[in-house]
This record gives C-alpha cells, sequence and structure tokens, in this order.
C-alpha cells in the first residue's frame, strides 16, 4: 500500500532507540525526511547512518526536547514539519506517597507539557497547508493505569484529555491527532526494567524475560518495527478520517471489552 507520504517531513522525537527510531525507520520508507532528535548522538547517529544506507533522507539534531533550548533546536531544524511524532522517556515508578512536587513537575514536563508546546508550535502551519500528522507515544498506562507508574499514569492521562479536545477542532483542516499506546516492546528500556526486577527478586534475568513475555496473550514482546509500521499508517493519506483515537498495542494484554 503506498500511504502517499513521499515527500513530506517529520520530526520524531526521541528516535535514537526503542519506538521512536521504528516509528522514524517506518517514516523513511515511505519517502518521508526524517528529522530524528535525541539526547545521546552515538546512537542517533548509528540511526541516521542506517535510514540513510536503506536510501532514506534523514537529518539528526542532539537535544533534550523537554528543554526549551531542545525544542528550539528541534524547530529550527524542522520549522515546518508535515508530521510530529511526540515522544520522551517515561518518568522512575515508585510510591505516589514518595514522590515531590518536583517530580510531578519533571513527569508534567516530559510527558504533557512537551507535547503540547510542539502541538502549540507546528499545528498552525500544518492547518495553513492543508495536511498534518500528530501521533504522541505515551503508554498502556492510560487504558489501564499500573500502580507503580503513578506520575506517567497521571501525566500522559493529562495529555489524553488536552488532545481529545484539540483533536476534533483541527481535522476539518486536514489535521489529525492521535496517541499510540505501546504494552511491552522488545526495547532496551523493557530489558533494563527487567533485569533490575529479576536481580530484585533474586531471579535470573533471561528466565524473567521470557516469564513476562509468555504472559502476554501473543507469547512474546512487540517489536519496533510493528510499533513503527502503526505509526506510518495513522500519518498516511488513507487515515485522515481518524483522529482523537487512542490505539493500544500490547498483543491483547488489556483485559477490556472497550
Amino acid at each position: 500500500m503506498d500511504l502517499g507520504l513521499n515527500g513530506r517531513t517529520a520530526l520524531v522525537c526521541a528516535a535514537s532507540k526503542g519506538l521512536g527510531r521504528g516509528c522514524a525507520m517506518a517514516l523513511a520508507a515511505e519517502g518521508v525526511h526524517v528529522v530524528i532528535l535525541a539526547r545521546g548522538r552515538p546512537a542517533l547517529e548509528a540511526t541516521a547512518a542506517e535510514i540513510a544506507a536503506q536510501g532514506g533522507k534523514v537529518s539528526l539534531v542532539v537535544a533534550d526536547i523537554v528543554t526549551p533550548e531542545g525544542r528550539a533546536a528541534a524547530l529550527a531544524a524542522c520549522p515546518e514539519p508535515d508530521i510530529l511524532v511526540n515522544n520522551a522517556g517515561g518518568p522512575p515508578p515508585g510510591d505516589f506517597r514518595a514522590f515531590s512536587r518536583d517530580d510531578w513537575i519533571k513527569a508534567l514536563d516530559a510527558n504533557m507539557l512537551t507535547p503540547i508546546e510542539l502541538i502549540k508550535a507546528t499545528v498552525d502551519g500544518m492547518i495553513g497547508r492543508g495536511f498534518g500528522r500528530i501521533v504522541n507515544i505515551t503508554s498502556s498506562s492510560v487504558k489501564a493505569p499500573i500502580e507503580v507508574l503513578g506520575l506517567s499514569n497521571g501525566a500522559r492521562s493529562g495529555l489524553t484529555g488536552f488532545i481529545a479536545g484539540l483533536a476534533r477542532r483541527t481535522v476539518r483542516q486536514g489535521v489529525t491527532i492521535n496517541n499510540l499506546l505501546p504494552g511491552t516492546f522488545d526495547t532496551d528500556r523493557l530489558h533494563v526494567t527487567l533485569a533490575a526486577r529479576a536481580r530484585a527478586a533474586g531471579r535470573d534475568v533471561e528466565a524473567e524475560v521470557a516469564a513476562t513475555a509468555a504472559q502476554n496473550p501473543a507469547g512474546r514482546f512487540g517489536t519496533p518495527a510493528e510499533f513503527g509500521a502503526a505509526c506510518a499508517f495513522l500519518c498516511s493519506r488513507q487515515a485522515g478520517y481518524i483522529t482523537g483515537q487512542n490505539l493500544l498495542l500490547d498483543g491483547g494484554a488489556y483485559p477490556g471489552t472497550y
């Protein structure tokens, strides 16, 4: 299927690894010029080199998107994106009683306010050009809150509520805004989390990984490539009637009907 994206430009945040990288790779494969952003230069350069080696058009920005300076650098490199993929690392787990006000502000800055700032900076240009796709990478915890991820539950749910209203106001002008909610995906972050959990419980790390994958109805973790493909479709010409939605990618782990 031709997604109708050839020649478009995308700003993809936190794209050096994991799910952001999967989105950048999938969009580049569709002929999109991807401007990828992350804090770490070596991993970002490696991702850019792989995209270029596969014939993709790519630019990179080494910056922290959560800071005003990072956002300014990203927008200077890609001032008029047709596609914006919002992504940032999740806040740490813990008991809500231990979270300070500063912890909450950091979580809100990274997972709610930064995406809103980037949308504010780019959405009117998209409206003016008559085409835009905004995809926010959030979490399955928006659908089914995870007890130890209170900071993430709160901040990402705040973004979800904001998007629910805005997405209905922009679709008439050809701009859709949707959220992708990942469950367990085969990323470095997941393996670090499972290794820490195994060590704390005195269990073998490889056994912990295998057991966690087996618990999913699909019997495995998702792949960044699968996630990227879903992102690319939401950005496509064919997805112009999809807006304000929360697409859950979790292998069937969520047990509800709705």
